[in-house]
């Protein structure tokens, strides 16, 4: 599979929200719903969204880079709230 991580970015509503970020193309919020929801899993454990990004971050020695892809989520957030 391709490599994917969640975070969450700050939501009005809710307190926060799980964005979830793929390196594979064509994914799509709806089909991570309907596979969870095909596994047993509730709307709330579903993100929020679903980004395809050219690459998900990484340290050095090939495992998640958590504080990366918290910055790459929440950097994309900040983007849309200025340009709103």
């Amino acid at each position: 599979g391709s490599p994917a991580a969640v975070a969450t970015v700050p939501d009005a509503r809710k307190g926060e929200k799980l964005i979830l970020i793929t390196e594979a193309s064509g994914a799509t919020r709806a089909d991570f719903l309907a596979f969870a929801k095909a596994h047993g899993a509730m709307d709330l454990m579903v993100p929020a969204e679903v980004r395809v990004v050219p690459k998900v971050p990484v340290l050095g020695s090939g495992k998640l880079d958590f504080a990366g892809v918290t910055r790459m989520v929440r950097g994309e957030e900040e983007l849309k709230v200025k340009a709103a």
